[in-house]
């Protein structure tokens, strides 16, 4: 059996299938009033599958959940799942970017519980697509999964152990280079780089966040704990997609949105390599520019 939240990421239902274990072993847990995953209910749920004949062998916990930048209590999983001897991902995927800021770590605290991790710099570390970061506890556990030797592929250096052969690492034989775009990031900006935009892009978002409060016709979603901005028109659904529809439509910029309870929820995330404050405020101006013109 494989647990995720409600909140998870959908591409954890395409593994699931990918490696053959299929959805109807994938159970997804309840989430809390923010959104998180509830620890209590995971546990519950192995204890009920385990006295059914069933085996629980991985967990996901996520930093910065898709639909509402949710943070899953990571300690509280970690603990369950390594006392319950459950492989425990934990997917930063969004959010962990913000790892290089000292004053966001508190979000993944207990992310030393976690048998794999993973980011992606092209999220939100001003790094063209694709490009994600992994990281596995014990190498083994993954190359003894995916190990596949044709006598054509053996050669004295990998055998040897000279160099790591990605092969074995994922389900494609070949890959292409994806670091040394990296690598140009982090050197032309640097840690403290990296530090400055990401502090801004948050700062921005809480401003963002500032002013749906003070509308009277406005209200936020969801927490927020970094860039993300979940946010409402009070009237309801039809007004909350004629927004979405008005400001995608025009080209000037572009909203996203999910359902949270049920209610669509429009998301402003702030995360470009070359927005600005002002491009911020701008935004915020035309959608409250489609809902004055709404009310005419």
């Amino acid at each position: 059996m494989v647990y995720t939240s409600t909140h998870t990421h959908s591409s954890l239902e395409k593994a699931v299938r990918v490696a053959g274990i299929g959805d109807a072993q994938l159970r997804a847990i309840d989430v809390d009033e923010n959104y998180a995953m509830v620890a209590d209910a995971f546990e519950e749920q192995v204890a009920v599958d385990r006295a059914a004949g069933l085996v629980p062998i991985m967990v996901t916990g996520t930093v910065g959940t898709t639909s509402s930048n949710a943070m899953d209590p990571l300690r509280a999983i970690g603990e369950i799942a390594n006392r319950e001897g459950i492989w425990f991902h934990v997917d930063a995927a969004m959010s962990g970017t913000a790892m290089v800021c000292p004053e966001f770590r508190h979000l993944i605290d207990g992310v030393e519980l976690a048998d794999s991790y993973c980011f992606n710099p092209h999220k939100w570390m001003f790094t063209n697509f694709d490009c994600s970061a992994f990281y596995v506890r014990d190498r083994a556990a993954l190359i003894n999964s995916l190990s596949v030797l044709p006598e054509y592929l053996r050669n004295e250096a990998t055998e040897s152990g000279a160099v790591i052969d990605y092969r074995d690492w994922h389900i494609p034989l070949g890959r292409r280079f994806r670091a040394l775009k990296l690598w140009f990031v982090i050197r032309h900006y640097g840690v403290e780089g990296l530090r400055h935009h990401v502090r801004e892009h948050v700062a921005w978002a809480r401003s963002f966040a500032d002013r749906v409060v003070m509308h009277p016709d406005f209200e936020l979603s969801a927490p927020l704990p970094l860039n993300l901005v979940c946010f409402r028109h009070i009237a309801g659904d039809e007004m909350n997609q004629h927004i979405l529809d008005s400001v995608n439509g025009s080209g000037e910029m572009y909203l996203t949105h999910t359902k949270l309870d049920g209610n669509i929820v429009l998301r402003m995330s702030i995360g470009g390599t070359n927005t600005t404050e002002s491009a911020v405020t701008q935004a915020w101006n035309r959608i409250v520019a489609v809902v004055d013109r709404a009310a005419v």
